[in-house]
């Protein structure tokens, strides 16, 4: 069995720190994860910098990385601006996202509910439409920070239009957080009905500590792709207490264990880690990184 792995640890990782990086070591992160056997790499935003400051020059990211076809290197974008900001900046793996609850839409986006998701699905198109592949992320979709619980039905509709608007892929973000294995089991199978043989994704976060069993789960039901981030960083800076995605070195040694081909060298990506500790100064969430892997019968 395969999956699909993105490490989004460049754009979701870095956007909410303290430490802002250069783009040219933002680049470099890129770089060793691609060296590291990761073949999918969400490498910048294109956001106004003074919304994200820590996403300032993507296009001197996409620079850094013409020529280097070792993996596919995609971009945010949540508005049509930043969308042609993306295109000239010759990135074709475009990430669109929009939240399914009106006032994290509105705070997050300046859009209603369906204002957001009306101008997504018209992003995929243009982007099926110039020859590019288009990833919808629909966010809290498993729990909203100022609404609380979402309609399950409402997230499984979303999943619906943005497959028919010509998503390749189609992702439920647990942008807080708070989901747990009943709503994976509910809305996965859901939700790959809905989109009639459109690949359906989890982007988790660890907030809670349900993250990884998440994971697992959403693998039994159907789920392909899995966004994860290098150390465990990273975080929403528009939603209160939303700390950490799923550490990816964390994910391969699960997806490993449970026999699912990654691709990924684990001690490399645990090298990764260690090297982005340094440039940030701080420690990183995750958990393997530290603890190391195991190799059984080496005691």
């Amino acid at each position: 069995m395969e999956v699909s792995l993105c490490d989004v640890g460049p754009r979701d990782g870095l956007q909410n720190h303290e430490v802002t990086l250069e783009p040219a070591v933002r680049a470099q992160l890129c770089l060793r994860l691609a060296a590291a056997g990761l073949r999918r790499v969400e490498a910048g935003s294109f956001v106004h910098p003074g919304r994200v400051p820590q996403m300032a020059g993507a296009e001197e990211v996409f620079a850094a990385l013409q020529g280097h076809d070792e993996a596919s290197w995609s971009g945010l974008v949540l508005n049509p601006r930043g969308l042609e900001r993306a295109q000239a900046a010759g990135v074709r793996e475009i990430h669109l996202s929009y939240p399914v609850s009106d006032t994290f839409a509105q705070r997050n986006q300046g859009q209603t509910l369906e204002e957001a998701a009306r101008v997504t699905q018209e992003m995929a198109r243009a982007v099926r439409a110039a020859g590019g592949r288009a990833t919808v992320t629909l966010g809290t979709a498993f729990g909203c920070p100022f609404e609380g619980r979402v309609d399950p039905g409402l997230v499984v509709e979303h999943a619906r239009l943005a497959a028919a608007a010509g998503a390749e892929e189609v992702l439920l973000a647990d942008t807080i957080g708070v989901g747990v294995p009943a709503q994976v089991r509910r809305l996965v199978p859901a939700a790959l009905e809905a989109a009639g043989g459109t690949p359906v994704g989890l982007h988790l976060h660890n907030t809670r500590n349900t993250g990884y069993v998440n994971a697992l789960v959403g693998l039994e039901c159907g789920a392909t792709v899995f966004d994860a981030s290098v150390g465990g960083l990273g975080g929403c800076p528009f939603a209160p207490n939303a700390t950490g995605n799923i550490a990816t070195e964390d994910l391969v040694y699960l997806l490993d264990g449970e026999g699912v081909r990654t691709g990924v060298d684990l001690e490399k990506l645990i090298a990764v880690a260690g090297w982005l500790e340094e440039q940030l100064g701080a420690p990183l969430p995750g958990l393997l990184h530290r603890a190391g892997p195991f190799a059984a019968g080496t005691g």
